[in-house]
């Protein structure tokens, strides 16, 4: 098996025992990414769509460091912390996904790290 660790100082480095990713025959696996701007170290919860914002600009810098982008995703995993901001993380998401989007799923879960509000991983593949 072919297995690369993926890191870039574009998204936040990991907060705990863990790869951003992990690039493994072809298909990324990329950790859960939380609304932390990787140049501050802040973290952006002005609010829902703000936040959404910063979590997916951080897995498109995941992807770039692995050589791949939004198209490559064939799966989302969204965590958030309330169905209460379904619709305005739908608002975001779909402008990053506009055509042909992943597969995913999107459950409400009773806490995140840090306390944010919305948590995406994905998983593509070359």
């Amino acid at each position: 098996m072919s297995k690369k660790i993926i890191a870039t100082s574009n998204a936040p480095a990991a907060i705990g025992p863990y790869s951003q990713a992990i690039l493994a025959n072809g298909t990324l696996y990329c950790s859960g990414q939380i609304a932390i701007n990787p140049k501050t170290g802040v973290l952006v919860l002005d609010d829902i769509e703000s936040e959404t914002e910063q979590v997916l600009t951080n897995v498109e810098a995941v992807l770039s460091e692995a050589k791949m982008s939004l198209d490559n995703v064939v799966k989302a995993s969204i965590f958030m912390s309330s169905m209460d901001h379904y619709a305005s993380i739908n608002k975001v998401y779909s402008r990053y996904f506009a055509n042909n989007p992943p597969a995913r799923e999107a459950v409400a879960v009773k806490t995140l790290p840090k306390n944010v509000n919305v948590e995406i991983s994905i998983i593509a593949v070359k």
